[in-house]
């Protein structure tokens, strides 16, 4: 290490100058950085029901439904109807949309003097303009199941246009036309506009998530400078680690944007951990500067890289151990590519603070009473020393006392754990107050929501064994409570059969079947319920609820009825997005678990080797797994659950957290290896190590705490959480480490004693 040190400063012109073109070339790759907020484009290729959902996108004319909701006195007068036709015509052509569903183009079935006449609800060329034409209309109109509930609402103050997205279009630039175009078009009689569906929500995500990079990423810098200026009162010390942080971030974000990475709902929140993150490097090399004694600054820079370059390392290490588990732990494509990227510019600041960092100070070494470089004014900043030498004191004269405090703490964490939730509604992601929050809550109201699930029913859909077979499926959904409005091409034969006065059901011959279908060739509709081939249909309809445990066990006893009524003849398969959300789900259990199991056994591995001792890599566990009782508790009993953000919480505390059990054990072994005994050794790292660690939690947990700006509830909840964790983490690494370990060494005395 003093052999690393001897060139960082020999070659620190290099070393300047190498990273000031490397963040050039990265910076320049930064505008081709984009947004994608869909998770379920992030469910790995070869998933079963990803897959046949994006399939059925491509076959029946799109799976992406776009909602829009239309608010007015009474939806049956002329100018709304002439309003609902005017958007539904437009919208109809404009390129990425696939086909348009309203009250002024939806089909209508009905008798005749000649049979069946198949034709749209409303003429869209002859409005009905009198009073009793409409009130016939609405009459009709709320008599169907067809229509109420599904395109106008039971008290005809809401109707619903329905726009289904083109499969293999960018559904957030086409969601955006669409919500411009019926922005710059709304008339008087539409009180208020409402926008739904899976387009929409992300659109919102995505406005948000750039949004958010806007807002976070400068106001974490603002308070990290707030943080650092206070601890070292000098403005190199504020400085450059932003200005190394920075460098990071710029390399990270930009390698995304070279590799054509997407920004994703929990990638955007990057910048705000390496800001807060990174920055503890440069601070650790900053503070053990200042410490070192020596006669020239080149020389106690010298001095204190040959030191600090070893903890940093493993503090960096075990950091990116948090980071690189989710590799392993996660099934969505999202997660393992955010601890990836995370895991880089973990890298990269590790790199910037021990060489660029050194290096800078080297070649500027600045006045000589900057309270950096100057150790008689060390004691500026902030005043940490007195409660650091209370915390000795009690530690050193009560460690079972500490001990016992923090076995209730971690009690009160179990406790907590028992009540943790989880939640993988996309609508959650949202603020009560939020507009799209709003709408979606609106459309569940009024709609019945807009979820879509799909049962795609593969055999020859004229046969009346295949149709009948459609049937009875929607009708067992239908009967579990949580669908709403199946439709299927049995409903149209059925309807068409009755008008034949041969009662509402499916024929038993095929051929009365063909003659029936005859008259709805051509139709619109039929693309959105049978294949070109007639060898498959869909049976579709609306999933109500964002509940987990209603979206199981829906699932569950659908797949178990598909399969004991499915034949060779005529075979079923469930789809839809809350099959999609339980992938989700599912991912984020396994990925809790797994990533911490993962970052808990690496941890260990690598301290034990790092500081050549399996007792150091497992004292550092201790305040790990005390925090994580506390995190999880923490969740429990203040009703944050488990989601796509915040389970990421916990190996991101194990790989941050950590650090601080490394400094105290590293400063420990440094200490003992010179006098002995570990109860001055604690004494002094806490004097040295401490401040060093809570000018870092301050700056990391205000940091985090930025987010709370956030308009994601997520990554709200995240910010919260990790700064809990990180004090926590702190608290256990300076109380309940150095008490555990005085216990643990009491123990084996009086062991050895009783055998002697």
């Amino acid at each position: 290490m003093k052999k690393t040190a001897h060139y960082i400063i020999r070659f620190r012109k290099a070393i300047l100058a190498v990273t000031l073109l490397i963040t050039v070339v990265f910076a320049y790759f930064l505008k081709d950085l984009e947004v994608d907020p869909d998770v379920f484009n992030y469910l790995p290729d070869d998933d079963p029901a990803a897959s046949l959902f994006n399939e059925i996108g491509r076959t029946y004319g799109g799976n992406y439904i776009a909602m829009i909701g239309l608010e007015a006195d009474n939806v049956f007068s002329l100018a709304m109807l002439e309003e609902v036709r005017m958007l539904t015509d437009s919208l109809e052509i404009m390129e990425g949309i696939g086909s348009v569903t309203s009250l002024t183009n939806v089909i209508d079935i009905k008798g005749s003097e000649w049979g069946i006449d198949i034709s749209t609800l409303v003429d869209p060329w002859e409005l009905p303009e009198t009073r009793e034409e409409l009130d016939s209309l609405r009459r009709y109109t709320l008599s169907q199941d067809m229509y109420r509930g599904t395109l106008v609402s039971a008290d005809a103050t809401f109707t619903t246009i329905m726009v289904r997205i083109a499969e293999g279009t960018d559904k957030i630039s086409v969601a955006r036309r669409i919500k411009d175009f019926v922005e710059a078009s709304n008339s008087a009689p539409v009180k208020e506009v409402y926008y739904g569906g899976l387009p929409f929500t992300l659109l919102s995500l995505s406005d948000i998530i750039m949004d958010d990079l806007l807002l976070l990423a400068p106001l974490t810098a603002l308070v990290i400078i707030l943080v650092l200026f206070i601890g070292f009162r000098s403005w190199r010390g504020v400085l450059l680690p932003l200005v190394t942080v920075g460098f990071s971030t710029i390399w990270t974000m930009g390698l995304m944007g070279m590799l054509s990475i997407r920004l994703s709902i929990i990638s955007d929140v990057i910048p705000v951990i390496l800001l807060a993150v990174g920055s503890a490097y440069t601070i650790h090399v900053i503070n053990r500067i200042r410490e070192t004694p020596g006669a020239t600054l080149r020389i106690r820079i010298r001095e204190s890289l040959s030191y600090i370059i070893t903890p940093v390392l493993m503090a960096s290490i075990t950091t990116m151990i948090g980071f690189v588990s989710f590799i392993f732990g996660s099934y969505l494509t999202m997660i393992s590519t955010f601890g990836l990227f995370t895991a880089a510019g973990i890298v990269f600041a590790l790199l910037l603070s021990v060489t660029f960092a050194p290096a800078f100070l080297s070649m500027f070494p600045g006045k000589g009473n900057d309270p950096i470089f100057n150790n008689s004014k060390t004691g500026k900043g902030i005043h940490s020393g007195g409660l650091l030498r209370r915390t000795g004191k009690l530690v050193l004269a009560h460690p079972g006392r500490v001990i016992t405090v923090w076995a209730i703490i971690i009690a009160a964490g179990i406790a907590g754990i028992l009540l943790l939730e989880r939640k993988v509604d996309m609508i959650d992601y949202f603020k009560p107050d939020d507009p799209t929050h709003i709408a979606e809550k609106m459309f569940r109201e009024k709609f019945g929501g807009s979820f879509p699930v799909y049962i795609e029913v593969i055999g020859d859909v004229q046969s009346p064994a295949v149709l009948k077979k459609m049937d009875k499926a929607a009708t067992f959904i239908e009967k579990h409570g949580a669908v709403t409005h199946t439709q299927s091409v049995a409903d149209l034969i059925k309807e068409m059969n009755d008008l034949m006065l041969e009662g509402a059901s499916i024929p038993d011959e095929k051929t009365k079947i063909q003659q029936l279908w005859i008259l709805l060739q051509g139709e619109t509709i039929m693309e959105q319920l049978v294949n070109y081939d007639l060898d498959a249909g869909l049976v579709s309809g609306t999933f109500n609820t964002g509940d987990v445990t209603v979206m199981d066990r829906f699932v569950e006893d659908l797949k178990e009825y598909l399969e004991k009524e499915s034949t060779p003849e005529c075979r079923m398969q469930l789809t839809g997005l809350p099959s999609l959300y339980l992938k989700i789900d599912k991912s984020i259990v396994n990925s809790q678990f797994q990533s911490l199991a993962y970052a808990l056994v690496l941890v260990l591995l690598v301290v034990s080797l790092l500081l050549r001792s399996f007792a150091s890599g497992t004292y550092s566990l201790i305040p790990i797994l005390a925090t994580l009782v506390v995190l999880f508790g923490f969740m429990g009993l203040t009703g944050i659950p488990l989601d796509i953000a915040t389970v990421l919480v916990g190996s991101v505390s194990i790989g941050i957290g950590v650090d601080y059990s490394i400094h105290m054990i590293s400063h420990l072994n440094h200490e003992m290896k010179k006098h002995g005994k570990l109860e001055g050794s604690i004494t002094h790292a806490l004097n040295i190590t401490g401040r060093s660690i809570i000018l870092n939690v301050l700056a990391v947990s205000l940091g985090f705490l930025v987010l709370l700006f956030s308009n994601l509830v997520p990554l709200k909840h995240f910010g919260l959480l990790v700064a809990v964790t990180m004090v926590t983490s702190a608290a256990a690494a300076l109380t309940l480490l150095p008490a555990a370990m005085l216990k643990i060494q009491s123990m084996k005395g009086t062991k050895k004693n009783e055998q002697k």
